[in-house]
């Protein structure tokens, strides 16, 4: 069993909180996209279509074939080719697309920050930006206080508020940087052979990422108030887990964990490729043609929605 442990944030993502009023989804809005404003639930589990293994020739690295599970669904026909082609562009973006620029970033504060030029050009960078935007969504649906979750999250912000300055009445900073994160894949190898066996998210607020080491520089970082850390812990504790649970199981993020199983063969393959003709011109070197958009400003029109 090969374990892969990759260093990867490939998204970071804000906390705002809803408006009181909600509109339905708008034909006109882009990729579906829900407007913002819009409630977005948590789902049930969902096993959507995925990679889940891929073979190599070691003779000719450009003849290699997938494994593919057709999840719950079982969808056949030109769906099913469809679907195929797409997982398989996914798989050709993380072979040419260095990992250090495979990340997205919605933030108010960095408009000029939002997906790496190469990554961003690729179907599967344009589908990722579209899952943080999702995560922004659910995340400002879930702290809604007319909702259960959102209810408990706000009574004890404002228990904790009133045993600590004898009163509710105090500013509340509820933006907060959350990053989703691989925390652990497995794959097991046979021969020239790769499945992936295990495939793990996991979802933190951007402190806690930092104080993991693994990230020494945070954009626009600032110091939190006692107030603002308060709050940063009831996040931690009661909608957290609820993100992280939908992000590894609900519909919502079917398409993240598409791209992560697609990440993690993908890391294995270029182990496999690194020393051959095809991984010196091909990996880590940015060439998208092929596996590019056709709208080249798609990026811009999901970060104007948002």
């Amino acid at each position: 069993i090969l374990c892969l442990v990759t260093a990867l944030a490939f998204i970071a993502s804000s906390l705002v909180l809803p408006t009181s009023s909600y509109a339905q989804i708008a034909p006109s809005t882009v990729l579906n996209l829900p407007i913002p404003g819009t409630m977005v639930t948590a789902t049930p589990a969902y096993r959507p279509p995925m990679l889940l293994g891929v073979s190599l020739n070691p003779e000719d690295p450009l003849n290699f074939e997938f494994l593919l599970d057709k999840g719950q669904d079982r969808i056949e026909g030109p769906k099913m080719e469809e679907l195929s082609k797409k997982l398989i562009k996914y798989f050709m973006a993380a072979l040419t697309v260095p990992e250090e620029e495979m990340w997205v970033n919605l933030s108010p504060y960095e408009q000029d920050r939002i997906i790496p030029k190469g990554f961003g050009d690729t179907e599967m960078g344009r589908d990722l930006l579209t899952q943080d935007y999702m995560l922004k969504q659910l995340t400002a649906s879930l702290m809604y206080p007319e909702k259960e979750l959102g209810k408990k999250f706000w009574d004890r912000v404002y228990k904790r508020a009133y045993e600590e300055y004898g009163t509710t009445e105090i500013p509340m900073n509820t933006f907060n940087k959350i990053w989703i994160l691989p925390e652990r894949a497995v794959v097991y190898e046979q021969g020239n052979t790769a499945f992936v066996v295990v495939s793990k998210l996991k979802v933190m607020l951007e402190e806690d990422y930092v104080l993991s080491g693994q990230w020494s520089v945070v954009s626009g970082q600032k110091k939190q108030s006692i107030k603002q850390k308060q709050t940063t812990e009831i996040i931690r504790d009661i909608v957290i887990p609820e993100i992280e649970r939908e992000v590894n199981e609900g519909s919502n993020f079917a398409q993240l964990r598409q791209i992560y199983q697609t990440l993690i063969l993908a890391a294995w393959f270029k182990q496999k490729v690194k020393k051959s003709f095809f991984g010196r011109k091909y990996v880590n070197q940015n060439k998208v043609w092929g596996v590019d958009v056709e709208d080249k400003h798609i990026n811009q029109k999901i970060y104007q929605q948002y």
